[in-house]
């Protein structure tokens, strides 16, 4: 059987694309390097050692779905009192308790109390998919169509004339299998889940297996795992929301941002790209030094939702790094993915309200979906998204943090 790592090449000038291949190999494990520039650990006076991560999990109910179906809500803690709470609705992160620079712990996720908050009509109706797991294809697909192997696929259509994040019941609307465990790094959650031939049009039954990891270095650790018995796209990521302030601060415009990429794919206006590989420099793009999100948002009609093109496409490398001046937390995101769809919650209106009371407003939170390129099955030039049976998809992406003082 053989293991594809997710990770893709890119060659040539951003005028013109050359040979554009998916790595072969063995995926290399996630590294636990603390995050780049000015962050740092956290000392010893500022971690509380809570002795619980040689146990597992805690688990208790979430709710129960509109279809009556119980989920659980599972609490990962690593040695330094760290906690991420997931649901297996969704593989939904609903909460990740982090210290900011004085060793206060706070929430950096937006998200809601009970899984009803993730069905209600209002949540369904603005989609924003707060903290869950996408698939089968994570991103867009132009006019929810594509041709493999000669033969056409119609998907389920759910954002106008596209296709988005794996249709009208992607991934994130689904009731996974769940393992609660420990692992050398810290306590891990196993989940699991069969997405059958002809779900939302697309083909092969795929076996998914998702593993998050609260690693002892501070770290939320995501293995992807997947093989098909037909030949289909796969693009699995996480859309968390995050603000590194939250309930301090009402928008994410004053964190500081650095994404290790000098293009960014052109997109039209219902945000499929073009081909167009587009150089960074001189544009509001270029976050390849810090700049505040605010600072030129103003200059990107509708905000950033664009997907980065990494620089670096092999192993486990960095894509971004964020710092939040107020609470001195850092984020470093690092992914074995190719791209990094960058998105600043644009369409937040303030219509919903979640976890402490506090209204999700525009700009509320941004995210970071470590991914493939966006319509990538209908655009050869691409990396490919194509997993073939005989083949295994492996993808890691770790998002660690810390603080500077």
């Amino acid at each position: 059987m053989t293991t594809i790592s997710r990770a893709g090449i890119l060659t040539g000038s951003v005028t013109g694309l050359a040979s554009l291949l998916l790595l072969v190999g063995c995926n290399q494990s996630a590294s636990t390097e603390q995050a780049a520039g000015a962050s740092q650990t956290m000392t010893d006076s500022t971690q509380t050692a809570t002795g619980t991560t040689n146990t597992a999990p805690t688990s208790a109910s979430f709710g129960k779905t509109t279809e009556g179906t119980e989920v659980q809500l599972f609490t990962l803690t690593n040695a330094h009192g760290l906690k991420v709470s997931i649901s297996n609705y969704g593989g939904t992160i609903t909460s990740l308790m982090v210290p900011d620079k004085d060793g206060k712990l706070g929430d950096v996720v937006l998200g809601f109390d009970n899984v009803s908050g993730y069905q209600s009509p209002e949540f369904v109706k603005s989609g924003p998919y707060f903290g869950a797991l996408i698939g089968r294809y994570g991103n867009r697909i132009k006019g929810g169509k594509f041709t493999l192997d000669g033969k056409h696929y119609t998907l389920a259509k759910n954002n106008g004339e596209n296709t988005l994040h794996g249709g009208k019941k992607g991934f994130d609307k689904v009731v996974w299998q769940a393992e609660p465990g420990t692992s050398a790094d810290g306590q891990t959650l196993k989940l699991t889940y069969l997405s059958k031939d002809g779900e939302e049009g697309y083909p092969g039954n795929l076996n998914v297996t998702v593993t998050y990891t609260l690693t002892n270095d501070d770290a939320l650790k995501i293995d992807y795992s997947a093989t098909t018995d037909k030949a289909t796209p796969v693009n699995l990521t996480n859309h968390a929301y995050f603000n590194l302030a939250l309930g301090q601060k009402p928008d994410i415009l004053g964190h500081e941002v650095t994404i290790a990429a000098d293009r960014y794919n052109v997109v039209d206006a219902g945000l499929i790209p073009t081909g167009e590989l587009r150089a960074v420099k001189g544009t509001p793009f270029d976050f390849t030094t810090p700049h505040t999100i605010g600072e030129r948002i103003a200059q990107v009609p509708g905000g950033y939702d664009h997907n980065w093109i990494l620089n670096q496409t092999s192993g486990m490398h960095t894509a971004a790094t964020v710092y939040e001046p107020t609470t001195g937390r850092t984020m470093e995101v690092r992914t074995t993915e190719p791209g990094l769809q960058f998105y600043t919650g644009n369409f937040l209106d303030g219509t919903l309200k979640g976890k402490n009371g506090l209204t999700y407003g525009k700009h509320a939170a941004f995210c970071m979906e470590t991914q493939h390129f966006p319509d990538s099955p209908n655009q050869p030039s691409f990396p490919t998204t194509i997993l073939k049976p005989g083949q295994t998809l492996q993808s890691s992406t770790t998002y660690q943090f810390g603080v500077r003082r």
